[in-house]
């Protein structure tokens, strides 16, 4: 059977085991616990922007898209700082940055904000081999920039036109459309190719892009997400966040979610209780991101396709 053989190269290999060893040690100079978590879970997530791997049986399991939830119930139990090394599965993502089976680095700060994570970001992508100063820059600042909009302030007709306009589709296909998934469009098709070379860190996300992050006021009394996402060379290698703690919020964001995911005819997932119990329990101030180990490496060898940095990238 032919298209056995390894898709990445062996000199890309010892990098990759280089870059694992490297991941690694900046946590253990630092007392960060590795902790494995499981890769199959009984719940899914509510989120519209990302579909579960189920596995079949009775009951149905899905493949985890991130090790979030178990993190928060570790820490939740007991607060001290983890993070978590391994794979994680997304249904449906599959193009040169994306591949349905992946590697992750996902970590959590007790007590820590988003402010004070971006900096530990900065530092880890550095000792990693990213050169050069970080940046921070206001999503709506860079959304204005380069459309003309703004985007806490436009009107979700306005924001949906411009999407359909940016996706070459009619109008008609986008009437229904959610304002976060317009914003995300718009933002990866026109926002995201003029960011800054360099290591670049975005903050203020309009509050519906908040996903499992506080909303909080900015100066000028906008609500705003208390997220970041960084990227390099204009390549989004992570996403983090000032975790919600708040279990009746949570609680509310997951029924808005499935509510959603129903008028759109996607596949509903109902809510981790678990995770929800955690969050009542008493999950501490803190903050997490999660870096896409994958694309880290692509970055750093100017890789052109995911399928580079995987030994087996399985079709």
């Amino acid at each position: 059977m032919s298209g056995w053989r390894p898709t990445a190269s062996v000199q890309v290999l010892e990098r990759r085991a280089a870059l694992l060893a490297q991941l690694r040690a900046f946590f253990a100079a630092r007392g960060v616990l590795e902790v494995e978590v499981p890769v199959l879970g009984r719940t899914g997530v509510t989120d519209l922007h990302i579909d579960n791997l189920a596995v079949a049986g009775t009951p149905t399991r899905f493949l985890q898209s991130s090790p979030e939830y178990f993190l928060k119930r570790l820490l939740a139990a007991q607060p001290r700082a983890v993070y978590y090394l391994g794979k994680a599965f997304r249904a449906g993502e599959r193009g040169r940055w994306h591949h349905p089976e992946f590697t992750l680095l996902e970590w959590y700060r007790p007590d820590w904000d988003e402010d004070r994570l971006t900096e530990e970001v900065a530092e880890l992508l550095v000792s990693a081999g990213v050169r050069g100063q970080h940046q921070r820059l206001d999503y709506s600042d860079c959304f204005a920039a380069v459309l003309g909009l703004d985007a806490h302030a436009a009107t979700d007709d306005e924001l949906r036109a411009r999407a359909a306009e940016a996706a070459g589709q009619p109008r008609a296909e986008w009437r229904e459309q959610p304002r976060d998934i317009c914003l995300d469009l718009l933002f990866s098709l026109a926002v995201q190719p003029e960011l800054p070379a360099g290591m670049v860190f975005l903050t203020r996300y309009p509050a519906c892009q908040a996903a499992l992050a506080r909303i909080d006021a900015d100066p000028q009394g906008r609500p705003v997400a208390r997220r970041f996402e960084v990227f390099v060379d204009g390549v989004e290698l992570g996403n983090g966040y000032w975790e919600l703690t708040d279990a009746g919020e949570q609680e509310r964001r997951f029924a808005r979610d499935i509510e959603r995911r129903r008028a759109l005819g996607m596949p509903v997932r109902e809510p981790d209780g678990r995770l929800l119990a955690a969050l009542q329990s008493g999950l501490p101030p803190c903050a997490g991101v999660a870096l896409g180990v994958d694309r880290l490496l692509m970055v750093l060898l100017g890789l052109a396709h995911i399928r580079e940095a995987l030994a087996f990238a399985e079709d």
